[in-house]
């Protein structure tokens, strides 16, 4: 920019508009510079984010454990409350979007009221006209920027952007919506207010929708993220007889603490098959909340499909696998409950319901001999939604603009594994045992990407749980105690891991394609055939114990006595290695 400057003087014509700076290589402001021949990044760090985040939790935790007679019993208990915030800007857009919206109030000109030019009584054929105030079209950022520099608010100056120090502008002189652009957002915030400032109120979830500061202008106020997470325990090791048992209950409960949508496929109220009469019988299969779906959104005559969660029927209670089989020309078309509706509110929403998971866990051992035992245990383990859940209200209030990305569902609910194994332990002298176990693990309700096909007004992008997989296997290891200077530990692993999904965007490229959410299970990301491990440790004790390389080394005292001495040069050490090896995973 410095450059372009020193090439051409001010007032030579080549400032006259900002489409010439920039084809002299010249940059505006808001632009970064760009790579040089397309091979290297230019001088300077070219950053486009301002962050910031305040993430707090508090926590309790309460153990405790009691001998009664031959139980020993251990429980406890555990709260958990977090508070995420976070605001995010990306500053050099600003710069476009001050251009857009200053001055666009006065680009009309104000035709009733005509200045023809004069000369010498004589008309020059040229008539100026004012610019044509208009209030409405005014936005606030305008407002705010000629309040600042000392113009009339109401008044028709006309105000480059360009020509004004950065420290000018700031934040606060932008309205949420301004700064929303329409879901092409600068700004992305939670639990702040659009302007970076931290919320010291918690607002409402109807907030968002309905609250307005004092100039009319809608705060969209999104509250911080603070999910609450609770469990407790008990454990009871006793004996019975012979066999060894240790039985315990854990009970998880998770509260998202935030709004979920009544129904993920509509954003809108919509009738179901006991509210709509006017339309003709039903089929018999059909039950009394199943969502009606017409033929016309506006005005509907004709009954073309239904939908039960996310199983869909055409309209003769038929399954399909496809909701487009039923979408009219212009989209899929429910029965509204108001047509008329077009812009989301809080009554599509509901409070998310507590997750309560009872996770039992029962292992016992039965010894055979002095020498073998069996050995088995039951688990279910449980693991909250950590990725994917947090709500932001921006995702669905634009949704049409946001429909192409992946948003979260807030709806989310726990993954769940349930575990069995069962084993048989054997020494095979008094310093080396093989132990053998067999496992199977089931895994439900895992995340995966999911496209919310049918959904009115658009279809969307999201996750859901709808993934499964299992993991069959067998150990055998080998355990040999300290033998002179050996330890050593080794394992073979034969493991079979199928699901329908490695991770939670494993069908990303699939359903991008179009392609119903189908279910199919193959090797996971983390399977395995062939698994070996090997532990080996060599080490040498120290004084009596120490059978390693000596120095021998002769000492010859006041009297001219010889004594020998032996230095012990690798006493205490020793090394320690681990082997690995494996078939390889499939991907």
């Amino acid at each position: 920019t410095s450059e372009y400057y020193s090439l051409y003087p001010l007032n030579s014509g080549y400032y006259s508009n900002y489409i010439l700076v920039q084809e002299g290589g010249a940059l505006l402001n808001g632009q970064q510079p760009p790579s040089v021949y397309g091979l290297w990044q230019n001088v300077g760090a070219q950053y486009n984010n301002y962050f910031i985040g305040n993430y707090k939790q508090i926590g309790f935790n309460a153990n405790g454990s009691a001998d009664i007679g031959n139980h020993a019993v251990q429980f406890g208990f555990q709260y958990e409350q977090r508070s995420d915030r976070y605001y995010s800007c990306y500053p050099v857009g600003l710069w476009n979007l001050m251009r857009q919206i200053t001055n666009a109030h006065i680009i009309q000109l104000d035709k009733k009221n005509p200045h023809p030019v004069f000369v010498d009584g004589v008309f020059q054929d040229t008539i100026n006209y004012d610019r044509l105030y208009d209030a409405a079209s005014q936005y606030f950022f305008d407002y705010n920027l000629r309040k600042k520099l000392g113009l009339p608010i109401d008044g028709t100056d006309w105000i480059d952007i360009d020509n004004y120090d950065p420290s000018t502008f700031s934040m606060d002189m932008f309205s949420a919506d301004e700064l929303l652009n329409n879901g092409n957002s600068y700004v992305y915030y939670q639990g702040y207010d659009h302007t970076g400032k931290i919320l010291r109120k918690k607002p409402s979830f109807d907030d968002f929708f309905t609250k307005k500061d004092a100039y009319g202008n809608y705060t969209r106020e999104i509250g911080a993220f603070e999910p609450i997470y609770m469990a407790g325990y008990v454990n009871d090791k006793f004996a019975f007889n012979d066999l060894i048992f240790n039985i315990g209950l854990r009970v998880d409960r998770f509260d998202a603490n935030q709004k979920v949508l009544k129904d993920p496929y509509l954003l809108f109220p919509a009738k179901t098959v006991k509210e709509v009469t006017d339309l003709g019988p039903h089929p018999s299969n059909m039950g009394p909340d199943y969502v009606v779906y017409v033929n016309d959104v506006e005005n509907p005559t004709s009954i073309l499909g239904y939908r039960n969660g996310s199983t869909w029927y055409n309209a003769q209670g038929a399954e399909i696998t496809d909701p487009a089989v039923i979408e009219t020309a212009s989209g899929i078309a429910p029965y509204l409950v108001d047509p008329k509706q077009k812009t989301i509110s809080s009554n599509a929403f509901k409070d998310y319901e507590p997750q309560v998971n009872f996770m039992p866990r029962i292992s016992f051992s039965f010894p055979i001999s002095d020498e073998a035992l069996f050995f088995a245990h039951y688990d279910v383990l449980t693991k909250r939604p950590t990725d994917g859940i947090q709500l932001d209200p921006l995702d669905y209030f634009f949704i049409q603009s946001r429909s192409e990305n992946t948003i979260n569902n807030p709806a989310l609910q726990c993954e769940k594994t349930v575990d069995y194994e069962l084993g048989f332990q054997q020494a095979l002298n008094k310093k080396s045992a093989i132990k053998m176990s067999a496992y199977y693990r089931e895994m439900r309700n895992l995340v995966q990407a999911y496209r919310f096909s049918g959904a009115y007004p658009v279809s969307y992008y999201s996750y859901n749980n709808i993934d499964f997989g299992t993991v069959k296997g067998l150990t055998i290891s080998y355990d040999l105690r300290q033998s002179g200077n050996v330890w050593l530990k080794a394992s073979y692993t034969l493991q079979f891991a199928d699901g329908t999904g490695s991770d939670a965007t494993s069908a990303v490229a699939l359903i991008r394609t179009g392609q119903p959410n189908l279910r199919t299970t193959n090797p996971v990301s983390f399977d395995r055939r062939h698994a070996i491990t090997m532990v080996l440790d060599f080490r040498y004790s120290e004084g009596k114990n120490y059978n390693g390389p000596k120095i021998k080394k002769i000492i010859v005292d006041k009297d001219g006595n010889k004594k020998v001495k032996y230095i012990n040069i690798l006493e205490n050490a020793g090394a320690n290695f681990t082997f690995t090896g494996g078939s390889g995973v499939p991907y």
